[in-house]
């Protein structure tokens, strides 16, 4: 079984195209949403991530995003310390995954393959682009943030141009339709590389 890994800037529909492979019966691995379970369960985690940002990174026991955010998207020393707490973690977690799933290949849904000079732990790379503008705007949407705080989350990642040459597959998400079929065609690919 290999192991694909699935990147892309935020806001690029990174989730969008995981479900797409998921209704192909690919299993993948969100590697956000479940940093996000480990940082609620763990004891370990929470407690170095209180130590690191202090108390009010939690409400009760719900992580406060909000507070984190402000904080970590201004401070890329602090971003790094909070990363080298959960990455650890969720790599660990991916693997126990990994051995309970029963394909020709599993995706890794992970932002930051190439940020953190991870590639070396794939097989292959599928990265998804889309505009810088029309991903703004779907952040803003999403999030309910401003203009300024997507900035400042597009400078803690590496540009598509300088992705692009390093990764396998390419999928351009702008149209749901062609992305789709572009999903299609990178599934055949993979797959006939495993043959």
């Amino acid at each position: 079984m290999i192991t694909v890994g699935l990147t892309g800037g935020i806001g690029s529909g990174k989730s969008t195209v995981a479900s797409f492979f998921v209704e192909l019966g690919v299993p993948v691995y969100n590697s956000d949403q479940e940093a996000r379970r480990l940082m609620k369960t763990s004891k370990k985690i929470k407690k170095a991530i209180k130590s690191l940002l202090g108390k009010n990174a939690y409400n009760g026991k719900k992580l406060n995003k909000t507070y984190i955010s402000a904080k970590i998207f201004k401070d890329r020393n602090l971003l790094q310390e909070l990363n080298a707490i959960v990455h650890p973690a969720v790599k660990k977690d991916f693997l126990k995954w990994k051995t309970k799933q029963k394909a020709p290949y599993v995706i890794q849904e992970t932002a930051l393959i190439f940020e953190n000079k991870s590639q070396d732990l794939y097989d292959q790379i599928i990265l998804v682009v889309a505009p810088e503008n029309e991903r703004l705007q779907r952040i803003i949407a999403r999030d309910g943030i401003t203009t300024e705080q997507v900035q400042d989350r597009f400078n803690n990642q590496l540009s598509d141009e300088l992705k692009s040459p390093l990764a396998d597959h390419i999928i351009q998400n702008i149209t749901l339709s062609e992305t789709k079929k572009k999903v299609q065609q990178v599934n055949k690919a993979i797959l006939a590389r495993i043959e």
